[in-house]
């Protein structure tokens, strides 16, 4: 499957450019579609004249299809992540979402392109019915009425038109299901870059040595299960490389950590210590998420990076580049 003609919409966002770096190591020829509202062009430095960049929106149709002329795959990853986002502009995350997956499709249609890979998230299922959670759960939009469903209700109608739209017009459409992913410069509005710099903040005006108070949502017994990105980019080339039509897959590890013993990795990674001071958990946010990944594991995927390995590197990144975080 080497020398493949691919665009990448949203590339130059976290997860977007490190499968772009990727793609084209492996001998492809990269397109790039992105308006970088939230992708940075500094994340393709590396190989920015190894592949063609074009700007332009996704809710644009004829942007979209014009970027998908004389490719022979898409990978649709063009979306608006991060929780704060959730809430704040529902209605954008949304219009990003929906006419973007059916721009995607409609210019895939007419320019013959019979291969996609579709980005999807974990919050698809809100509250997984079991842990660890296969791909046979249930996808569910709990209330409509809570702004931070907006993401996985985008995400939901994304998976239903490209398998819809899969039978019918693709030879190959493919699924993954991100779970937590992390790593340097992975933006600004997620729990690892948030408790850093939170903390970096906090030991600055603390007295040397003395515990920072830390305040987080939640009881703290909350957990995760955090996917260095090299793992997640790892799996979207097994999964394109042996994956099966229509098929949805898993990203992510198994290792399974609670947010308050999260932050104190952080913490130990920024060489301070903290006291936890609990707090109220926002409305729809999910006490456990781990992913049962046998499926990928089947066609050859195993994470490598634990979090002790990937963490220190990500918060130190953090740390080294804070000017770089929006100013409120």
């Amino acid at each position: 499957m080497s020398g493949k003609r691919i665009l990448v919409t949203g590339g130059s966002g976290f997860i977007g450019s490190a499968l772009v770096t990727r793609l084209v190591r492996d001998g492809h020829d990269v397109r790039v579609f992105d308006d970088n509202s939230r992708g940075r062009p500094r994340r393709l430095a590396e190989i920015e004249n190894d592949i063609e960049f074009i700007a332009g929106d996704i809710r644009d149709p004829q942007a979209v299809d014009a970027a998908i002329e004389g490719v022979d795959e898409v990978h649709h990853l063009a979306y608006v992540n991060g929780t704060e986002f959730f809430y704040s502009a529902p209605e954008l995350v949304l219009e990003v979402g929906v006419k973007g997956i059916v721009n995607v499709l409609d210019g895939c249609k007419h320019r013959g392109v019979g291969t996609l890979i579709l980005a999807s998230s974990s919050e698809v299922y809100q509250t997984p019915p079991q842990i660890p959670t296969d791909e046979r759960a249930p996808l569910i939009v709990p209330d409509p009425l809570n702004p931070r469903y907006s993401y996985g209700g985008g995400k939901i109608i994304s998976e239903l038109m490209a398998i819809n739209y899969g039978r019918k017009f693709f030879e190959r459409v493919l699924i993954f299901r991100p779970h937590n992913v992390y790593g340097p410069d992975m933006g600004f509005e997620h729990v690892i870059p948030q408790f850093a710099l939170r903390m970096k903040k906090e030991a600055a005006q603390q007295a040397r040595g003395a515990p920072i108070l830390f305040p987080i949502q939640g009881s703290g017994e909350e957990t995760r299960s955090f996917c260095h990105v090299d793992d997640l980019v790892e799996g979207v080339i097994r999964m394109r490389e042996k994956g099966k039509h229509l098929g949805i897959y898993h990203i992510g590890t198994t290792e399974e950590i609670s947010i308050a013993d999260l932050a104190s990795k952080v913490a130990l990674a920024c060489g301070q210590t903290i006291d936890l001071a609990t707090g109220d958990t926002l409305p729809g946010s999910t006490l456990r998420r781990c992913p049962d990944i046998s499926k990928l594991v089947k066609l050859g995927y195993k994470p490598r990076v634990a979090l002790a390995e990937g963490l220190p590197p990500t918060v130190r990144w953090y740390w080294e580049n804070a000017e770089l975080a929006p100013q409120s």
